[in-house]
């Protein structure tokens, strides 16, 4: 039984008027700070809500008044664990603004750089944030404990994707050498080369992981909100792409706002954002379930062998998926790295008046960048809609489901389910060591 934190068992029945209330102060091991309230009436879960009151960073008020190719290296500040995406997002809507598009071989480096985010980014994902769910212990050195060569098969695989971001980026947190139009310098086909024998390891490594979350033990769930990636018809869709969503629609970049509103609830400093009214989710899982037939046939074999179909709803399975797209991004590294041919670094670039709009897809989900430019060369205004902004509305959603469907949890229990529930999101959040610290009232 549970307790109402003072050691009192609980009730042995709730009438309609029974109300519980939980409450998570802090959050942690996730990026960000944040709490969870959940009230629940009798049987029914009237609201939870996952509260965001880290204080507002205003990176798209810093913008105003920049020159039009900051953004890239303002921006990659944002987060530690995905600065690419938002220095790739960012340059994506500056270079259209600006009516430039970077030739092939540019957009083929730019392409590789992230895939080393994917791998890095994906792999600390699995290994130390979320596969200690599954197995029953609390972090990932009580991990190491039990399987000392899964842990080390992870940091195998992260340096694997750190080299590709320190080589080509500069360093592999806040790479330094993105710019508008390119990079600052291109490396040499000789350095990438360095790079082969290591993802070579990772791709053995990468198949490894799927075939060992595979194993793990899933809930039987299915999410029903609308799913939203980006879709490149000819490859999986990482570093541009069209929006396309489970609904049947599609369209481009340009016209992501007149789709997606964001709007301010009182309990959170984030924005909340609506697809045409409707709450969507956008991540692995809407990547893999619009795109998995744009995987490698490597990729393709692990997924089926894992398990999934052509499509997969069940947050409990991203991992898996997220495992599927390490093995694809290293296999997507060496098959670039393999046909590099060095470019000239950047193309001239000038600014000239007018809107961008950007796009890519972080490892969490769709990452959208509009730019307003100025006869001054400067930025005029700035609009940044980070993953986890557009999935906070299913997340919510997930968490009203699953606690409805385990009330007779005690706490600790329930607390669990909790964790698992937001952490198969992984929102976009400061990573600590230990999650939640649940405080149930009863009335």
């Amino acid at each position: 039984m549970g307790t109402d934190g003072s050691g009192t068992p609980d009730p042995p029945g709730r009438d309609a008027a029974t109300v519980r209330r939980l409450t998570v102060r802090a959050l942690a091991r996730v990026e960000g700070e944040g709490r969870l309230d959940v009230t629940v009436r009798g049987d029914t879960v009237e609201d939870a809500r996952l509260d965001i009151y880290e204080p507002p960073r205003f990176f798209e008020a810093f913008l105003r008044g920049r020159d039009f190719q900051e953004p890239p290296d303002i921006t990659s500040r944002i987060c530690g664990i995905c600065p690419v995406a938002y220095q790739v997002s960012a340059c994506n809507a500056l270079e259209q603004a600006c009516g430039v598009t970077p030739g092939p071989r540019l957009l083929a480096l730019r392409r590789l750089l992230y895939c080393g985010e994917w791998i890095a980014s994906h792999t600390l994902h699995i290994y130390f944030l979320h596969a200690p769910d599954f197995l029953g212990v609390p972090d990932s050195i009580a991990l190491a404990r039990i399987d000392r060569a899964a842990v080390e098969r992870g940091l195998a695989l992260k340096k694997a994707g750190n080299a590709i971001l320190e080589t080509i980026g500069g360093r592999p947190i806040h790479p330094v050498n993105v710019r508008v139009g390119g990079f600052y310098r291109a490396p040499t086909v000789e350095e990438l080369a360095t790079l082969t024998g290591t993802l070579r390891a990772a791709l053995d490594a990468a198949a490894e992981t799927v075939e060992w979350v595979a194993g793990f033990d899933f809930p039987d769930v299915e999410l029903d909100p609308v799913l939203v990636a980006l879709h490149d018809e000819h490859r999986y869709a990482i570093e541009d792409g069209v929006v396309r969503t489970s609904g049947g629609a599609q369209f481009p970049a340009a016209e992501f706002d007149r789709h997606v509103v964001e709007r301010q609830v009182p309990t959170s400093t984030a924005l909340h954002a609506r697809l045409d009214g409707e709450r969507y989710l956008t991540g692995p899982l809407a990547r893999f379930t619009l795109n998995s037939d744009h995987l490698s046939p490597l990729a393709r074999r692990a997924a089926t062998a894992a398990g999934l179909g052509d499509e997969c709803r069940n947050p409990y399975r991203s991992i898996v998926v997220r495992a599927v797209e390490v093995l694809y991004a290293v296999e997507e590294a060496l098959r670039l790295i393999e046909e590099y041919e060095r470019p000239e670094p950047a193309v001239a670039m000038e600014a000239r008046p007018g809107v961008g709009h950007g796009v890519s897809e972080a490892p969490r989900g769709l990452l959208y960048h509009r730019y307003r430019i100025g006869d001054d060369a400067l930025i005029d205004d700035a609009v940044i809609v980070p993953p986890t902004a557009q999935n906070q509305d299913a997340i919510e959603a997930d968490l009203v489901a699953r606690i409805g469907e385990h009330l007779d949890l005690d706490d600790d229990a329930l607390t669990g389910l909790c964790e698992r529930t937001i952490r198969n999101h992984d929102p976009c959040i400061s990573c600590a060591t230990h999650f939640l610290d649940l405080r149930m009232t009863r009335s």
